[in-house]
């Protein structure tokens, strides 16, 4: 025969009310979408193209650097922007979708990508001819390999790094690989700009990463709910 026994029910409610109270409160925490924009602050930019000598026919006679891209508001583009700081919680995705980089008229098409610890960049050729993809770091395995039309390499990325990507045959083609620790890795659009969803509340350093400006910071607080704005700007050193 079961004894009813009221003290222990009521530490059992007692628990299941924490349980409740806790699982109510983390979906509850404040958190934060930032929009920002990273504006080149420097002297005047000078368009630079490389001659073409060589698949003339696909390629064209001459192609822009593209290491240093301004909107008409001097927005850069394809800045690598991040959060430093973020919660040791924060990681990314388990199995993360891949990243894609296109051989595209004889350019790395786009020319930058972000790739999280553990996940995969698929390298396409949609030229009608012969690229390779070569980069390495100090953290990951370098690679070289030959790619056909329509052939897909994927290479895989286990450590945080900025990598460089070339094609020995295109000499003028070059790409970024930028590995990222945790999600709060950005790449800026065509007019500079950016966005974070979902930051919670707290001290940040914000850091941006451009090709040839090198890097730039700037402290952010994130204090509750809502959308915060932010300008960085960079110029040559």
């Amino acid at each position: 025969m079961k004894y009813y026994n009221p003290r222990r029910d009521k530490q059992i409610f007692f628990i299941v009310g924490v349980a409740t109270f806790c699982a109510v409160a983390a979906t509850n925490v404040s958190a934060t979408t930032i929009k920002g924009n990273v504006r080149y602050a420097g002297t005047r930019v000078e368009k630079k193209t490389f001659p073409v000598t060589i698949d003339q026919y696909l390629c064209g006679k001459e192609k822009e650097a593209g290491d240093l891209v301004l909107s008409s508001a001097n927005g850069i583009r394809n800045v690598v922007v991040s959060l430093h700081g973020v919660p040791a919680g924060s990681k990314a995705p388990v199995n993360p979708v891949p990243a894609k980089m296109d051989q595209k008229q004889c350019v790395f098409v786009p020319r930058v990508v972000v790739v999280p610890v553990g996940g995969t960049v698929e390298f396409l050729n949609s030229d009608r001819l012969l690229h390779n993809v070569r980069g390495g770091g100090k953290e990951n395995p370098p690679f070289n390999r030959a790619q056909p039309h329509a052939r897909t390499i994927a290479i895989g990325f286990k450590s945080p790094e900025v990598l460089r990507v070339d094609c020995d045959l295109h000499s003028w083609m070059r790409g970024w690989i930028v590995v990222a620790e945790h999600p709060f890795y950005s790449v800026t659009n065509e007019e500079g700009e950016f966005v974070f969803e979902n930051v919670p509340p707290g001290k940040y350093k914000l850091q941006a990463w451009q090709e040839i400006l090198g890097r730039a910071n700037q402290e952010v607080t994130v204090a509750g709910e809502g959308t915060q704005t932010v300008t960085l700007r960079m110029e040559k050193k």
